[in-house]
């Protein structure tokens, strides 16, 4: 394992700081005015009076001119490594990794992100692995929650913006292949825009197909089947394929100058296919096993969203928007043991929900607005599972029951934003939200109710009127919310210890919800200081702070359950504790010769990039040293390029992220040590023409394996490495 001293991070700092300095003093001696952009009104809640620009305005320019801490990346950024799916195109984003296909951001689990798709709550289930970069127009990253969209963002949100209608007709076509194991595996991504008067039509559409394999070797000093020491050895290989498409209609209504409206729908299917197979070494004892298996299944995701703006004249907007989502996944797995089926688990779950939010504005002044608006939601999930051991129901008295959980949601919000002076600039918001849980089964409903009230200040300060040396400032109030399967009271038992007659290992423990979660608590603070160069380049420092109230973590214990006569140890989420985490964040980029004059030319076309973060966290309830939060590394960085050759129409790049290793201690008992990983990846685009290109990519070039060990406080454990692969992608893009 990488050890990580804190003597450090003066020197990587140092590297950051060394990188974009000769910038920061170039752009120093230029005189105020050379390379200015002129102001364009962005797109959002706030109403602004109309400027006309002389262009567009870059990713850089909108992050410079928002009045929260956000981070934007286009179709350029999208675009450059060939990527086939978002997730892919995130984990290259400063601030953020990704881990089993879901986004974190400064090193934050899952749930403390918030995943937006056109700024309302992605639907459960939404898989960004199986969405393609072509069908969204750009990705926003924000660094604290804003007062009119959901405070469920302790770590920030990532809001996904899909393709809008095109002004002018348009027919793109990308072809693809990727690869990494056994054969190439195709892709295909077409979008269709077209205007009639005053409708504006896009129709993006993606099929894809994906074939990848696990293989990892997992080492386990456990108690055995008959609770004495054993010892074993297995080596698993798991292949996993499938297919899917994705369609995204959008429909823009210009129905007068002042009034618009827009219908954007969404639809996804997939079938998925996984099978493990296991070669094992007995070493000692009498080793309880995971059993050979082969599962396969379904998800389906339809979404629409409707929205209506009206601006009644130059200082009053009024938008209401209303949404309907609907998912639906199927599973059949079956685990086989001596040539003959040993447990078969079937079943679905469905998720629903409905919206509906509106808020209206007013202008002030010249440089001052308030919105207050209103957004409620409805969300149902339903599960049913069935659990046949040796062809005999697992568990009577829950398999084949209906168990559901529902969550609805009403939040009343107001925000100010007023430019004080041509250098002081402040939002000030409060979001008050009422949110009822429920859940269901076999048994009694329970049913909680929490109402969180969320103040909200950002505060700029321009330390020059255009903008370019920046000091931003943010005091929040965000919220976890448990996922609703998490509510779900339906246990479900070890695989390796599925007789209910006798206990089971607290390495290997039954699973079961906890409908009495309430929601996390969060206050933040983050503060930051923003250089934007002359010719697009920036450089950023921030510092976050977090203080986490009824912070919900999984807990082993061993409990008297009511579907087993004996003790069972039983992994439960229970809100466990008080937390903190901190932490310091830095980001550069720009041309090569902005950042660098003394080494490169200003007109070489080579652009970089780079990011570092240290974090820092402690959970009240575990001792120290490693308490820190589930997954939260220590540091993490990621360097990159991309170069565009003067004599050849080719452009090429790469980008390295690195993340040490380290331990977590869980619990009193119960600490995971993971290995350091990293990531070279790398693309080369030819375009032949205008209308007609060709890209190349490998992810994750030169692979790095992982091991992850889980270490008990009675001295078992296991530990599992996990061999690393790379992936190679082609892609031809026609635009006709």
């Amino acid at each position: 394992m990488t050890s990580f001293s804190l003597r450090a991070v003066p020197a990587a700092c140092a590297a950051l700081i060394l990188l974009a300095s000769p910038a920061l003093v170039l752009a120093q001696d230029i005189p105020a005015g050379i390379g200015d952009t002129p102001a364009r009104p962005q797109q959002g809640s706030r109403l602004e009076r109309v400027e006309l620009s002389s262009r567009q305005q870059s990713d850089t320019d909108l992050r410079r001119k928002s009045q929260v801490a956000k981070q934007i990346y286009g179709r350029e950024e999208m675009d450059k490594y060939g990527d086939t799916n978002v997730s892919d195109v995130l984990k290259r984003l400063p601030g953020v990794s990704v881990q089993d296909g879901a986004p974190r951001m400064r090193g934050l689990g899952a749930g403390y992100t918030l995943i937006l798709i056109n700024g309302d709550p992605a639907p459960p289930g939404f898989a960004l692995d199986q969405l393609s970069p072509s069908q969204v127009e750009r990705i926003e990253v924000t660094k604290g929650p804003t007062a009119d969209q959901s405070a469920q963002a302790v770590a920030g949100a990532i809001n996904i913006i899909l393709k809008d209608a095109p002004r002018v007709s348009q027919r793109d076509l990308r072809l693809g292949l990727g690869y990494s194991i056994e054969r190439p595996t195709p892709n295909a991504n077409f979008t269709l825009g077209e205007t009639l008067g005053p409708l504006a039509l896009s129709l993006p559409i993606s099929a894809f197909e994906w074939r990848n394999q696990s293989s990892f070797t997992t080492e386990r000093h456990a108690q055995g089947i008959d609770l004495q020491p054993s010892h074993s050895i297995q080596r698993g290989e798991t292949p996993n394929w499938g297919h899917g498409f994705n369609i995204a209609p959008r429909v823009n209504w210009k129905i007068s100058d002042d009034e618009s409206a827009s219908l954007q729908t969404f639809a996804q299917k997939g079938f998925w296919n996984n099978k493990t197979d296991y070669v094992n070494t007995v070493l000692s004892g009498k080793p309880s096993l995971d059993d050979n298996s082969d599962s396969h299944g379904t998800w389906q995701n339809l979404r629409g969203n409707v929205q209506w703006v009206n601006r009644f004249n130059d200082a009053q907007r009024l938008e209401l928007k209303a949404g309907v989502q609907d998912s639906k996944g199927t599973f059949n797995s079956e685990t086989f043991r001596n040539a003959a089926v040993q447990r078969q688990t079937v079943g679905d779950n469905h998720d629903r929900s409905l919206t509906q939010a509106g808020k209206f504005g007013q202008l002030l002044g010249d440089d001052h607005s308030i919105t207050a608006g209103w957004d409620l939601e409805w969300r149902k999930r339903d599960e049913l599972r069935t659990v046949k051991e040796n062809g005999v129901t697992q568990l009577p008295q829950y398999d084949g029951q209906p168990f559901s959980a529902d969550i609805q949601r009403q939040a009343l919000f107001v925000q100010d934003e007023w430019e004080l002076s041509k250098q002081w600039s402040t939002y000030i918001g409060l979001r008050a939200e009422r949110i009822t849980t429920e859940s269901r089964g076999n048994a009694q409903a329970v049913r909680n109710v929490s109402q969180v009230v969320t103040p909200l200040w950002h505060l700029n300060y321009k330390l020059d009127p255009k903008g370019r040396d920046l000091i931003r400032a943010s005091l929040t109030r965000s919220y976890k919310a448990p996922d609703l399967n998490a509510l779900l009271a339906r246990p479900s038992l070890s695989g390796q210890f599925p007789d209910t007659s006798k206990p089971n290992t607290e390495l290997s423990p039954d699973r079961v919800g906890n409908p009495e979660l309430k929601p996390e608590l969060a206050t933040g603070l983050d503060i930051a200081f923003e250089k934007y160069f002359t010719g697009g380049g920036m450089f950023s420092v921030g510092v976050f702070h977090r203080s986490i109230n009824d912070l919900i973590r999984s807990t082993t214990t061993l409990q008297s359950v009511e579907w087993a006569p004996v003790p069972r140890w039983v992994a439960q989420p229970t809100n466990y504790s008080k937390a903190q985490t901190s932490g310091l964040e830095l980001e550069v980029k720009g041309r090569a010769g902005e950042l660098l004059p003394s080494v490169f030319d200003p007109k070489l076309a080579l652009n970089l990039r780079g990011s570092l973060s240290f974090y820092h966290s402690n959970v009240d309830a575990v001792p120290g040293p490693n308490n820190r939060l589930d997954g939260q590394q220590p540091w993490s960085g990621n360097l990159g390029f991309d170069y565009r050759l003067s004599s050849l129409p080719l452009t090429t790049g790469a980008s390295f992220s690195v993340t040490p290793g380290y331990t977590t201690q869980q619990t009193v008992s119960t600490s995971l040590e993971q290995t350091r990983t990293r990531a070279l990846d790398v693309f080369a685009q030819w375009a032949f023409s205008k209308t007609l290109s060709l890209r190349l990519s490998a992810n994750n070039l030169a692979p790095l394996d992982t091991q992850q060990t889980i270490s008990l406080g009675s001295g078992y454990g296991s530990t599992t490495d996990r061999v690393a692969r790379t992936n190679f992608g082609a892609a031809l893009e026609i635009k006709l």
